[in-house]
């Protein structure tokens, strides 16, 4: 994964999850929590019968061709969020993880600047260093594991 790329997944989170929300009113009916997204069950529950939460293989065949690209869709920006709302368990440092969370929050370099009484450039360096720790990070990579980490 580039600097760019993940700068860019960095930008475009809120609206991303914007979208997430949008589609899973298409197509659940309702918005489940994101907890729920891909979460394992361990113990008793794991061995339990259960009904897919996912379309089946009939109803995937029956839905025309706007449905799939939303569904399509839908999965890649669950991805998408899922992974950067783990990335600060993969960020060392306190600041780095509060730098980051004021990103995704849509703050300008300015008012995290004055929020954590730092310089523009200091904050601009600590964006550089949190994108550089998420692209080098292997374990981020993977919990990513989609088209741009190629």
């Amino acid at each position: 994964m580039s600097f760019n790329d993940m700068e860019q997944l960095i930008r475009d989170y809120r609206w991303m999850k914007n979208e997430v929300t949008r589609l899973q009113m298409i197509i659940y009916g309702y918005h489940p929590p994101m907890n729920s997204w891909g979460v394992a069950q361990y113990g008793i529950d794991a061995a339990m019968p259960k009904g897919s939460s996912i379309r089946s293989a009939a109803e995937m065949e029956a839905m025309d061709l706007r449905d799939k690209r939303q569904w399509d869709r839908l999965k890649k920006y669950e991805a998408y969020i899922y992974a950067v709302e783990k990335a600060p368990d993969f960020l060392a440092g306190e600041k780095n993880k509060i730098v980051f969370d004021c990103m995704l929050e849509g703050m300008s370099y300015r008012k995290i600047g004055t929020h954590l009484e730092m310089s523009r450039d200091k904050v601009r360096d600590v964006k550089e260093d949190i994108i550089s720790q998420l692209c080098q990070n292997d374990h981020f990579r993977q919990l990513l594991n989609c088209e741009i980490c190629a």
